[in-house]
């Protein structure tokens, strides 16, 4: 058997729709099916009974209807022309509550957001009341249903912000006869609601950035702060209290000196303005048009903002838009840079095994502690900038061509520099270390035999790994007197210094060494035998 609900449910039902509520609302305000309200509401339109009453219900025992209503304390409707084609009166479900003469100041205290509690001890304290906590937290809580709190209306300052969002813009017709989707870009400055409109056929990024821009250069100049909602060309990660931004609109904010606000998710009415201006662009420009071309809308929409939308006198603050803006905001708008953002792609990239990233089919340096980890990197047709994941600018370099690398001396780990790619002057001066002979004799090589000289340095100093700096100075001294400047010359004369090998004296007698013709007789013997040696 279903449910049945109680009569103080169904009068309120009554009671509700007699205010024109919809169906909807008093099942979503009540708890009720949707279903049911509209069958208790026919039942009653009817003349049929939906609950049985009490004996001994009559006029005088009929509560009040809901608190709020404008009927409170009216059991019963006007006859006549007033009363014409309004349901029976509503009824409540049982007497009037304790609390009912205290509506007023009980009212003023739970404004002041006092607890029930605290109602209760100051009705009690200040003025006699007699009944039970209970009666006053049933009342209290009817109250709050009754009331609820308006929505603050936040007006801004000239300058101050400006609302930006996104709708559907007009379909474009191409030469085939197909019909194309658009998005209408709308930015509207919250004080004196000047706006700016532009179709776009994507909401990517680089779009919104786009836009925003044009925006900014149609107005003269920025607003300090830009509300909007999080759509993905901008928030990478909704939260209220600490958005996770797109680092190129960050960049974006920064060169213009604004900041971007992302509202509350799911929460239209944060941007309420610039809700209202897509409406409106919407319905008075776009609506029942359709455009050959992107630019011909464009075109459309921007004589639409000077000649309608500017000029209209605004159903908020009933003055003229364009009056305000010039009169009032345009001053206040930050003061434009004098080039336009740097426009650059960004993306993620690995460090490879040999210390560069690809940007382009080109590659880049970046210091060996990066080696393998992910970098951001941003470039557009002339630089190639990388940063670390708190986005702080590791190294730059100029854009190459496909196939080329870029690689900065400061970023080869010092255990990878080969000494050839030290230079002369680094190898002579190691030289020099080694000793004055071996000074003079590479700088005379490297005279005498030129770049492949650089090679032959490198040699000697691997032989200083191996011998005394004394004995290699030395050679380099006999060296030089004959003019020699091969490095074999060098190693032969090391060599040569080295201290003699001790010769031993073979001893001619011994008790174990046998005379030679002992040997003789002892192999003619096995052979006479057939034995084997």
């Amino acid at each position: 058997m279903a449910n049945r609900l109680k009569m103080a449910k169904v009068q309120t039902i009554l009671t509700l729709r007699s205010r024109g509520w919809s169906f909807r609302r008093i099942g979503r305000e009540l708890g009720v099916d949707r279903g049911a309200v509209r069958r208790h509401v026919r039942l009653a339109e009817a003349g049929a009974p939906t609950a049985k009453r009490p004996p001994g219900w009559d006029v005088e025992n009929q509560p009040n209807p809901p608190a709020g209503s404008e009927d409170q304390n009216q059991p019963n409707l006007p006859t006549g022309s007033e009363g014409e084609n309004r349901p029976n009166p509503p009824t409540w479900s049982g007497p009037l509550s304790k609390a009912e003469p205290y509506r007023e100041i009980i009212e003023a205290k739970l404004e002041r957001g006092l607890s029930f509690q605290r109602i209760w001890q100051d009705l009690r304290t200040e003025h006699g009341f007699d009944g039970g906590y209970d009666s006053v937290k049933r009342f209290a809580r009817r109250l709050n249903a009754a009331m609820p709190l308006p929505f603050r209306r936040m007006e801004c300052g000239p300058g101050e912000e400006a609302q930006v969002d996104f709708g559907t813009g007009a379909p474009i017709r191409d030469p085939s006869g197909k019909r194309r989707r658009t998005h209408v870009f709308r930015i509207v400055l919250s004080h004196s609601r000047k706006s700016y409109s532009e179709a776009v056929r994507r909401q990517t990024t680089e779009d919104f950035i786009r836009c925003i821009e044009n925006a900014f250069r149609h107005f003269g100049g920025a607003p300090k702060t830009l509300v909007v909602d999080n759509l993905k060309a901008a928030v990478i990660k909704a939260d209220w209290f600490d958005p996770d931004l797109n680092p190129k609109i960050q960049a974006f904010c920064e060169h213009y000196g604004t900041v971007i606000l992302p509202t509350k998710p799911r929460t239209p009415r944060h941007k309420g303005k610039v809700e209202a201006g897509i409406k409106y662009v919407q319905a008075n420009a776009l609506k029942g048009r359709t455009f050959a071309s992107l630019h011909e809308q464009n075109r459309f929409l921007r004589e639409w903002e000077v000649s309608v939308a500017d000029t209209r006198i605004h159903g908020t603050t009933r003055k003229q838009v364009v009056k305000v803006f010039e009169e009032v905001e345009r001053e206040s708008l930050l003061p434009l840079p004098v080039d336009c953002f740097p426009f650059f792609h960004e993306a993620q990239r690995s460090v490879y095994r040999d210390g560069h990233v690809e940007v382009d089919k080109a590659y880049y340096s970046v210091p060996p502690e990066y080696l393998s980890r992910r970098l951001w990197v941003r470039w557009d047709s002339r630089t190639v900038r990388i940063f670390d994941k708190n986005m702080q600018q590791i190294t730059m370099h100029i854009k190459r061509d496909p196939g080329r690398f870029s690689t900065r001396s400061e970023h080869i780990a010092s255990q990878k520099i080969a000494y050839v790619e030290r230079g002369t002057s680094w190898l002579l001066n190691k030289a020099s270390l080694i000793g004055p002979h071996a000074q003079l004799w590479a700088e005379s090589m490297v005279q005498e035999r030129g770049i492949q000289g650089v090679r032959v340095l490198v040699g000697l100093m691997s032989l200083a790994k191996r011998h005394p700096d004394k004995s290699i100075d030395k050679a380099c001294e006999t060296a030089q007197t004959h003019g020699a400047y091969r490095l074999r010359t060098i190693r032969e004369l090391i060599k040569r210094q080295a201290p003699k090998q001790e010769q031993f004296e073979f001893m001619q007698e011994h008790p174990i060494i046998r005379d030679i013709s002992e040997y003789g007789d002892f192999i003619r013997n096995a052979f006479m035998k057939g034995e084997a040696i």
